[in-house]
């Protein structure tokens, strides 16, 4: 099993940026999928998930409005597109995905945000 995220790196306040992770070695197609981060100092949160089929979503208040998450069940990948970035979004990003009592994580990519 292996969930490999890419897509991270170093933006301006307000830039936007798409992190990507890709799945292998599990059937894809049946997991919910999840971004979390963690910030220095901080908790890991839950950022948003996606259902199985990719007509569900939810996010945390602080990405409403300016975050998407998508999946494609075809490449076996979940997205994070994340715009009007601030320098609170900083943090490493990681994909899980669940199934019952299944989890995986990826190993994480890094977003900074700063000017």
């Amino acid at each position: 099993v292996q969930l490999v995220e890419s897509g991270g790196g170093l933006v301006q306040p307000g830039g936007s940026l798409r992190v990507s992770c890709a799945a292998s070695g599990f059937t894809f197609s049946s997991y919910l999928m999840c971004w979390y981060r963690q910030a220095p100092g901080k908790e890991r949160e839950l950022v948003a998930r996606i259902n199985s089929a990719g007509d569900s979503t939810y996010y945390t208040d602080s990405v409403k409005g300016r975050f998407t998450i998508s999946r494609d069940n075809a490449k076996n990948t979940v997205y994070l597109q994340m715009s009007s970035l601030k320098p609170e979004d900083t943090a490493v990003y990681y994909c899980n995905a669940v199934f019952y009592t299944k989890a995986y994580w990826g190993q994480g990519t890094q977003v900074t945000v700063s000017s």
